[in-house]
């Protein structure tokens, strides 16, 4: 686990291969910009998170992009008890991989009123479903202006590509 006064990782890994073989090298899969999925209903930072409104709330998330690059999550830390506020670019949490630790990292400010408990027995689901089941907190929001700042699934796919 990352200690508070340790930096946080934007995820900026450019290409990751995974279930690569020696023995059937070209079996293995690779991921590229062509294969990941960024819903476009959803509202998206540069440091690969994801935001889905509702209302006066969001849901809170990484991009699958961001799990393809951390590999097989084995382990988060998040609010677990849910009586937090989170503000925008703030930690409100760790993810760890087998590849990485990482601080997680409010796109938005508001008040936490549902904790992904799945996630806690289950990380996986991060990797599996990032969007539907591996969702992490929703809140209700308390400076809806910061939505502004957000990108769109097109802005954000050029933000990759220009990685």
């Amino acid at each position: 686990m990352r200690s508070s006064n340790m930096p946080r990782v934007i995820f900026t890994v450019h290409h990751c291969v995974q279930g690569w073989s020696l023995d059937r090298p070209e079996e293995g899969r690779h991921s590229t910009m062509a294969n990941l999925n960024h819903p476009a209903n959803l509202k998206y930072t540069k440091s690969d998170e994801w935001v889905r409104v509702e209302g006066d709330q969001a849901t809170i998330g990484i991009t699958d992009y961001a799990q393809d690059q951390l590999g097989d999550i084995v382990y988060i830390e998040l609010p677990w008890d849910g009586s937090h506020s989170v503000s925008h670019e703030t930690k409100f949490g760790d993810i760890e991989s087998v590849k990485a630790t990482s601080e997680l990292v409010s796109p938005i400010s508001g008040d936490v009123v549902k904790v992904n408990g799945a996630l806690k027995d289950t990380p996986e689901l991060i990797n599996d479903a990032p969007y539907e089941d591996g969702w992490m907190l929703v809140v209700k929001l308390t400076k809806p202006e910061e939505l502004t700042s957000l990108l769109s699934a097109e802005e954000y796919q050029k933000h990759l590509q220009g990685r």
